[in-house]
């Protein structure tokens, strides 16, 4: 038995269970309003548009499935899928893109997404651009004009990212950055983002389906720098 895994799957699910707890007395129909969320009242349940695919968000148990009508068991998951919905507040996609550190309270935090996030996002792809390009394809992105290859895409709804890779050579190792549209923060704060690009960066190496992770990082990272 993977003991870390479990410890990580119990740590996950104390703030999934804070989460829910607010999702479950909010109004669906202003946080469908809010978050651009479709709500089907005789359902009860949210769609969704995460990274080219489509989930369903019961209201009020907090369950997040698939099109296909398969579990999301994932608590770090269900936790942003929940956040989403619960703190959404209207905001449109700007177009414009700012940096971690230009998020409130980012500069806290990043040490921790920069060594958990954007090094692994080069790590994964920094020389491999043939390959994060057709993962781009399968989420939906929208290619753009910077780095040796950036991508522009719908991490959640109204929740955009770019991802950005500048491959290695002899000298240099590969590099990457994470930028967000600037109306992120009216969705969630520098803390959630951490484990938002953890997640994309996750959800693209498995080309837009969410991993059977285990606990909240399954040791995942440590299996993909093996790869």
């Amino acid at each position: 038995m993977d003991y870390q895994a479990v410890k990580e799957d119990r740590q996950g699910k104390v703030p999934y269970e804070f989460i829910r707890d607010i999702f479950k007395d909010k109004d669906p129909f202003m946080m469908s309003e809010l978050a651009s969320a479709p709500y089907d009242p005789e359902r009860q349940r949210f769609t969704v548009h995460m990274m080219g695919s489509l989930y369903y968000v019961q209201y009020p148990a907090g369950e997040v499935y698939t099109e296909e009508g398969e579990p999301i068991e994932v608590y770090a998951v269900m936790t942003l899928f929940l956040r989403y919905l619960a703190n959404a507040r209207g905001i449109p996609p700007t177009g414009k893109d700012i940096t971690y550190k230009e998020i409130p309270g980012g500069h806290v935090y990043y040490s921790n997404f920069n060594s958990r996030t954007i090094m692994r996002l080069a790590r994964a792809f920094g020389n491999r651009l043939e390959e994060v390009k057709e993962a781009f394809e399968a989420i939906g992105g929208q290619l753009v004009k910077t780095g040796d290859i950036g991508c522009r895409f719908q991490f959640m709804n109204n929740v955009y990212l770019t991802f950005i890779l500048w491959k290695g050579d002899e000298e240099l190792a590969p590099a990457a950055n994470i930028l967000f549209d600037m109306n992120t923060p009216y969705y969630f704060d520098a803390e959630d983002l951490a484990v938002v690009g953890d997640v994309a960066v996750g959800v693209l190496r498995n080309h837009g389906k969410i991993p059977n992770w285990k606990g909240l990082y399954e040791n995942k990272h440590k299996k993909e720098e093996l790869i």
